[in-house]
């Protein structure tokens, strides 16, 4: 793997950079509806981690509305009845709000991704459309308004909260895949070494992701509560066959038994695991980069790195407050975006000969 700069590469080209996404005049209102629906997936994403680590989740135990009402306030008198059959239980008025507005906020993102795909439809020879991208986000976002649905009527079941998590972060690297090409950010040829640590990287963090939506929705973030070591031990006793059983209950075996302290523990460890290796490959990656001439991407990568390191051991340090909670959801959610973002810019020598005649033609055709 070759991570050296290519100066081969950079002499030709006076910049020392292809031709840029998104080169043609776009409609600035396609451009601002896409840039809309990145800004508001992100507090999508960010707001349902705060659904769920409120445990407001079943706030409205029904779909699409909450108790066949259009808003908490109309379900009041629902609402108070289960409160008080259940005190302290799943249904409040102040969770039913919450969940109600994270699914009003989900519903006004679909709408506007219904309405960029009808322009990206409309206006699909233009080389900085992507109507392919649109469509398949279309897709996404129907089958997250079934997810949302049964994460509510499976009651919170880990793999159908976890596949709505991966739906809404899927959502989030789409979109900005087209604001990448809709506002024409450049791109730069690095060496097939580098840009295939990229690609890894990315692959990786996804990797991380998801194990960490797998230790969010099985409660599994304090089953560890020491650091480095869990529980005192390098390599703490392990259920891992029923932590990883994807078919099963909240907190049950997929045989019906109570899920055990060492499968929750399998769990946590698995994702701190995947923060070592992450972090390993994301330090390698910036170094990359700063030898070849990113130094504004390594710099970035660099700070969400440290940022979600120091989020993860902060909250098992401080036994998970919600702040810091949401915030390395958030954070996830950012380093995603990082991720997406350097690999849309690296250009490797293949492509940047195929598109050397042609300034409209890229990795994204």
């Amino acid at each position: 793997m070759t991570l050296g700069s290519p100066r081969s590469l950079r002499s030709q080209s006076p910049s020392g950079g292809a031709p840029a996404l998104g080169a043609s005049p776009r409609a600035d209102g396609y451009r601002r509806l896409v840039i809309l629906a990145l800004l508001l997936t992100l507090v999508v994403v960010v707001f349902g981690a705060y659904v769920r680590l409120s445990d407001a989740g079943l706030g409205c135990p029904d779909w699409p509305g909450c108790y066949g009402k259009a808003t908490p306030a109309h379900a009041a008198e629902h609402i108070a009845e289960a409160e008080s059959a259940q005190p302290g239980g799943p249904v409040s008025l102040p969770k039913a709000w919450k969940e109600m507005i994270h699914r009003y906020l989900a519903a006004t993102l679909g709408f506007i991704i219904l309405v960029i795909a009808a322009l990206a439809l409309r206006n699909r020879r233009d080389p900085d459309v992507r109507p392919c991208i649109a469509v398949l986000l279309v897709g996404v976002v129907i089958f997250q308004g079934l997810l949302g649905k049964w994460t509510v009527t499976l009651l919170l079941k880990p793999a159908i909260v976890t596949g709505h998590l991966i739906g809404g972060l899927t959502t989030l690297a789409l979109l900005a895949l087209l604001a990448i090409r809709a506002t024409g950010v450049r791109r730069r040829f690095a060496s097939p070494g580098l840009v295939r640590l990229a690609r890894f990287a990315l692959l990786l963090v996804v990797g991380q992701i998801v194990l960490g939506g797998w230790t969010s929705t099985n409660y599994a973030a304090l089953a560890c509560t020491d650091f480095p070591t869990c529980h005192g031990s390098w390599w703490p006793s392990m259920d891992v066959g029923n932590a990883f059983h994807v078919v099963r209950e909240l907190g049950m075996t997929a045989t019906g038994d109570l899920l055990s302290h060492e499968a929750l523990t399998a769990i946590h460890w698995a994702h701190r695991l995947g923060a070592v290796a992450t972090a390993i490959v994301g330090l390698l990656l910036v170094i990359g980069l700063l030898r070849q001439g990113f130094g504004s991407m390594a710099m970035l990568l660099l700070l969400m790195l440290s940022g979600q390191v120091g989020l993860g051991i902060a909250n098992v340090a401080l036994s998970l407050p919600l702040p810091l909670a949401v915030a390395h959801n958030a954070g996830a959610a950012l380093l995603l975006l990082v991720m997406v973002l350097i690999n849309a810019r690296l250009m490797p020598e293949r492509a940047w000969r195929a598109v050397r005649g042609n300034p409209h033609e890229n990795a994204y055709a």
